[in-house]
């Protein structure tokens, strides 16, 4: 790589390091504190917390880069050009084409960065908090299994438990369930053990009795039922009697291009969605390089003048909101049609054009591009 290259290289990764350092820093802190808040209070430990504001780096991570990436090649393009720089190396011969290909360079180093995350490092730390998530939900659920005292571990549902024995057995267990008024169920046993399910405890009531309330209009009837063995699912008592799926963004990108039965089960999506999800993630790194060209050539734009360069960095911003703001709807129509999946690169080969038009626009000669403007 020719030194003029290593230099504006050099310069851009030292501004991208700081960047990408302070908004990770302001991300991460943002989303850490609704996440402290929300263990803190099921009393979890700060161990727990830790884990799960570490877990949710990588996607903040993922994120943030490409913006870090156009902060740092717009912020390193006014730079050198104030301390006219740019100047120099536009007298030696350099045009905007060739200036342009160490940013290039840059913006493919940060989608490789991206691409790495997005496809590696996001689904792992993903798949691994929805399994500690599932975790402590089990465990919170368990909580409620205390002897001695009657606990209350949804609306309407009643819990009391005499004893538990050395081996674990629940010993004279008492649950009320008076979640529907009209049909209202107790039930007692004598024993009752804890078994772990997909759904959470579950709870096998052993020599019991259940009774059960009906209120049918004015009338009421009472059923009584003796049983030698009853489960009791609490887990999904506790979650409104429906299994939590995983997500597409838990599974790998090669799992989405070819999702097998398993998955889809798991995640109850459809084939086009996985792909779907597939399509963006490859699609997300691409934008990494748009960022980067963008925020370079729009400042490329425009002589020297002593009030500065905000309007061609306001152009710039401008530029960025727009190719998000067509990543965003292309996300949305490919999630209600599976099948648009290719507008998910549409951004960004929009945003190639735009910077390249850019480029154009820059090194055509001054003249020319004055040319019709009042005397």
């Amino acid at each position: 790589m020719p030194r003029i290259d290593r230099y504006i290289l050099s310069q851009l990764l030292t501004l991208f390091g700081f960047f990408a350092l302070v908004l990770v820093s302001v991300y991460w802190i943002n989303r850490a504190v609704s996440l402290f808040d929300d263990l803190l209070s099921d009393g979890q430990t700060a161990l727990v917390v830790l884990e799960f504001t570490a877990l949710t780096l990588p996607l903040v991570i993922s994120v943030v880069l490409p913006v870090a990436a156009f902060a740092a090649t717009a912020y390193g393009t006014n730079r050198m050009a104030g301390e006219s720089e740019l100047v120099a190396m536009q007298a030696a011969g350099l045009s905007p084409w060739r200036l342009a290909r160490p940013v290039l360079v840059f913006g493919v180093f940060v989608g490789l960065m991206v691409a790495v995350l997005v496809h590696g490092l996001v689904p792992m730390a993903r798949a691994r908090l929805a399994d500690r998530q599932a975790e402590l939900a089990q465990d919170a659920t368990e909580r409620f299994l205390r002897p001695g005292s009657f606990q209350y571990p949804a609306d309407g549902i009643t819990l009391f438990i005499r004893d538990i024995a050395s081996d674990g057995r629940l010993l004279d267990l008492f649950i009320e369930d008076a979640r529907d008024p009209a049909n209202q169920v107790i039930y007692t046993s004598e024993e009752a053990l804890v078994v772990r399910a997909e759904t959470g405890p579950v709870l096998i009531l052993l020599r019991g009795l259940s009774q059960n309330l009906r209120q049918t209009g004015d009338r009421q009837s009472l059923a009584v039922t003796r049983f030698a063995e009853f489960s009791y699912d609490v887990g999904a008592m506790l979650s409104g009697g429906t299994r939590k799926r995983r997500d597409l963004r838990d599974y790998g990108t090669l799992q989405l291009l070819n999702p097998d039965a398993a998955l889809l089960a798991a995640t109850g999506a459809t084939a086009p969605d996985a792909r779907r999800e597939a399509h963006e993630r490859i699609a997300q790194p691409l934008l990494s390089p748009v960022a980067a060209m963008i925020g370079f050539a729009t400042l490329l734009i425009g002589g020297y003048s002593r009030f500065g360069v905000w309007r061609q960095v306001l152009w710039a911003i401008l530029g960025l909101i727009l190719v998000q703001f067509l990543t965003n709807a292309a996300a949305n129509q490919a999630g209600r049609d599976p099948s648009l999946w290719p507008l998910l690169y549409v951004p960004a080969g929009v945003g190639a054009v735009m910077c390249a038009a850019l480029l154009w626009i820059a090194g055509r000669p001054r003249r020319l591009r004055q040319r019709g403007a009042p005397a």
